[in-house]
Formats: C-alpha cells, structure tokens, sequence
C-alpha cells in the first residue's frame, strides 16, 4: 500500500511541475549582426550592450500611418506587462526604416506619445536606409524597403525576441491581423523562461 501511495505521490509532483514550468519553443535561430547605433538621446547603443539581456526588436518609423501606431502601443502594453510581473534585465528596441527622417529628435517626440518607460527602451537610428534594410533582412529575415507608391515603407508588424547570446529565436504577431491577437501572455512567458 506504502508502495503504491509514494508512486501516486510521486505521478503528482511530476504533473505539477510539468504545469508549472512551460518549456520554451522558438520559432526562430538567427544570429543578430553586429551594430552600433544613435538612440532617441543621442547616445550609442550596440549588440555589445545588449549581451547578456533578453530583449524585443520590432521596425518602425515616425511617419508611419498604418501600422506603427497600434505597433508602439502594443510594445508600450508589453514593458507594462513585464514591469508589472517584475520582471528585470531586458531591453526594447525599435529600429527605425526611414533614418533620413528619423532623427533621434523625431524618435523622441514619437515615443513621447505613448505610455512608455525609456529606460529600457532605445528607439534607433543613423544609418543609411539601404543599411537598415539589410540589417532587418540578415538579422531579422524581415522586410523594411521603401514604397515606390508613396513616402511610406512596406515592412512587416513582428515583434523578436532575441536572447542573451544575441539569437533570435521568436517572432510574435506585433499587430492584430488577420484574426490573431497579440500574445502578450507567451511573450511574457517566454521571458521568464529565457531570463532564469
């Protein structure tokens, strides 16, 4: 009887482990390049300086009237989620795709807009655009090009996660589109799991 109560004892602390300890799936394993770049402070921000943090990068510019918005708001709500939830050491970074515009003055008054904790936050640019569109494809496997059609750019609406050696290793929808919300919940999830 002691047998089998220690078996049963043992099946369930098994299970509840399992459920508390979700394990973490990427969807992506892709090396960042390396970079050093002009913040919305005027000051350098690298890779080098971000080894050793979890973060999040998406693509934006100031001019955007599509989906930047909603996106920025977004990943305003996600640092909310994860100061809320305590969790520490990771980044947010925003590269811009139309440098040209995207003076460190513009990304500060852009980012003035939203609910958003700059201490952890870096919107980036001083770069060339052919640069920045490189960078997004070698690094992020994204797109960031101009539209021939207007002065917007065609670019895609995902937020990276990249870990502490500098991978990516997950895209998340960034936007609400085609029917799928924002996972906030995973997102913050696998933060945790990639920051124990």
């Amino acid at each position: 009887m002691k047998i089998v109560q220690s078996v049963f004892i043992m099946a369930a602390a098994v299970l509840l482990l399992c459920a508390c300890g979700r394990q973490f799936e990427g969807n992506m394993d892709v090396e960042v390049q390396d970079f050093t770049y002009t913040n919305q402070n005027g000051e350098q921000v690298g890779l080098a300086d971000l080894k050793g943090k979890v973060w999040f990068a998406n693509f934006i510019f100031t001019s955007c009237t599509t989906v930047c918005p909603p996106m920025t708001r977004n990943m305003s709500e996600l640092q909310d989620r994860l100061n809320e939830e305590g969790v520490q050491n990771y980044e947010i970074v925003s590269f811009s795709i139309d440098p040209a515009r995207d003076t460190p003055q513009a990304l500060k008054s852009y980012i003035s807009h939203y609910e958003a904790d700059e201490s952890n936050w870096n919107l980036l640019t001083g770069y060339e655009e052919e640069e920045i569109s490189a960078f997004a494809e070698k690094s992020f496997q994204a797109i960031a090009l101009p539209d021939p059609k207007s002065d917007q750019f065609i670019h895609g609406t995902s937020f990276y996660l990249v870990d502490e050696k500098g991978i990516v290793v997950k895209s998340y929808p960034g936007n609400k589109q085609d029917g799928e919300e924002v996972p906030f919940d995973e997102m913050v999830q696998d933060v945790k799991s990639l920051s124990k």
